[in-house]
């Protein structure tokens, strides 16, 4: 079930009426059945995956708190990691890695004879798995006490406003959550269904606006001149932001509806002075995920500067391979690594650089072009993300070098119907798109000083509120895109 769709229209409001006058000891019964409703809507049958993964790790948290000999307690962590890094490998990474080998052997006029799988990728699988192996870790580190009751369990594994995209919570915020109890209240409820219409915005209004130039663009990008590249690469950076960090606003507000608080997942990130603090504000629950439970465990910046630089580099690489089985993710995860070893290989010659030329006195221009810069950075590694194949990638690449196709395009914008032929937006979406990423950058700037909402309804009180969601509703009803696109992260 899409959040964009209008069977999640009538499936929320009814979970919510549900959920405050069912008697407290079956909420989260309830909870769990409309979780499992939830993603069953997509294909029934991989649920056994979900409960799969639940009973083992449900068992493994159990077996450790029971023991404390270190090597039974590494028994049956190994065995939750072993059998949810299996799940992953089968259904998403077998037929990378054996394609790859199978380009090997033939390189070498080798015989390879092994068959590809043919499976679909469960929606989610990347996230539900990370999910709970951090709960088995964690018990397994005595961070956080083992579940006794598997119902309760198996609700903070698939509870659906987070289950298919995150934020990948721990389960030392979440689990404790599901034994409040939680009443109706009319703020929270504002605030939840404020957070949600800004999602919605997000998603229908800018993502899947701009997906259809982006689709378009990058799906025949040989016939292409690089101006339309370039537009389509920058439309690409707003489009994957608005439509995850979309789904996370509309994860965190629906949930927050209800009484239950999900991580911060997404803080403005293009406007970060550099590669590191990007990943302090991108896909916040996966990158302190990554930093906690493979990055710090393999020594993090307590080494060698040797390990130090391999434990950094590793980490993104990693990354980039759990955001999709291409070498397109693997390079771009590769890039951002190279980015934080380069500035940290560059540091002293950069502040002698800056120093120089007298920015370090004009401090607000030094914060411009240092997001500027990072954004840029960013943008150049999206290239890689968004393209189906290293080869098309680098062609991509190339025309955006070469700046071609500037007078077909110019020759285009002055013809009406020419924009939507070529790129798939007209005039007036191609000027809708871009005044709705302008309105996105202002709200951004508006928000540094917290969140804006909060900010307007004391002074005008809830009518102020009411208003603001009205008004987003009306923009969302009238600039929307309601063609049920997926969210993009669905596909990791």
């Amino acid at each position: 079930m899409l959040f964009n769709s209008l069977q999640f229209v009538f499936f929320f409001p009814l979970v919510l009426l549900f959920y405050f006058n069912l008697p407290v000891r079956w909420r989260n019964y309830f909870l769990l059945a409309a979780s499992y409703y939830f993603y069953m809507c997509w294909k029934a049958e991989y649920i056994i995956l979900i409960v799969i993964s639940t009973l083992i790790d449900y068992y493994a948290g159990l077996a450790m708190s029971r023991t404390e000999d270190p090597a039974k307690r590494w028994k049956y962590l190994l065995l939750s990691m072993l059998s949810n890094l299996g799940l992953l490998f089968s259904f998403k990474y077998f037929n990378f890695f054996n394609e790859s080998a199978r380009a090997v052997f033939q390189h070498y006029n080798l015989f390879y004879d092994v068959p590809v799988f043919k499976l679909l990728l469960p929606v989610g699988i990347s996230f539900y798995t990370f999910q709970t192996m951090s709960y088995t870790i964690d018990v397994y580190r005595g961070k956080t006490p083992a579940e006794s009751h598997l119902p309760t369990f198996a609700l903070y594994v698939s509870f659906f406003p987070q289950l298919v995209a995150g934020p990948i919570e721990r389960s030392t915020n979440l689990l404790p959550q599901f034994y409040r109890v939680n009443s109706f209240d009319r703020q929270r409820f504002l605030s939840g269904l404020q957070q949600m219409l800004w999602g919605f915005f997000k998603k229908v209004v800018i993502a899947d606006r701009l997906a259809i130039l982006v689709n378009r663009v990058y799906g025949s990008p040989e016939q292409q001149g690089g101006v339309a590249l370039l537009i389509a690469t920058y439309f690409f950076a707003f489009q994957i932001y608005c439509d995850f960090s979309g789904y996370s606003d509309i994860a965190i507000g629906s949930a927050r509806i209800m009484g239950f608080e999900l991580m911060e997942n997404f803080r403005r990130p293009y406007f970060s002075k550099s590669i590191g603090e990007f990943w302090r504000r991108w896909h916040i629950s996966l990158s302190t995920w990554f930093r906690d439970y493979l990055y710090i465990p393999l020594g993090g910046n307590r080494v060698s500067r040797g390990r130090w630089y391999f434990n950094l580099f590793f980490t993104f690489l990693v990354s980039g391979l759990w955001h999709g089985a291409n070498w397109t993710f693997v390079i771009w995860g590769a890039l951002h690594g190279f980015y934080l070893l380069f500035s940290l290989w560059t540091e002293k010659a950069r502040y002698a650089l800056v120093s120089a030329l007298g920015l370090l006195k004009r401090p607000g221009l030094l914060r411009f072009l240092r997001v500027v810069t990072t954004f840029h950075l960013v943008l150049f590694s999206w290239v890689f993300f968004r393209a189906r194949n290293l080869e098309q990638a680098l062609t991509i690449l190339k025309k955006i070098g070469r700046f071609s196709g500037w007078d077909q395009f110019r020759r285009m914008l002055a013809t009406p119907g020419k924009t939507e032929f070529l790129l798939g937006l007209s005039n007036g979406g191609l000027i809708i798109a871009t005044l709705s990423i302008l309105l996105l950058e202002v709200v951004h700037l508006l928000q540094r000083r917290g969140p804006l909402g909060e900010r307007i309804a004391p002074r005008g009180g809830v009518w102020t509120r009411y208003a603001m969601l009205y008004t987003i509703l009306l923009v969302i009803i009238v600039f929307g895109e309601f063609n049920n696109n997926e969210f993009i992260y669905f596909q990791f």
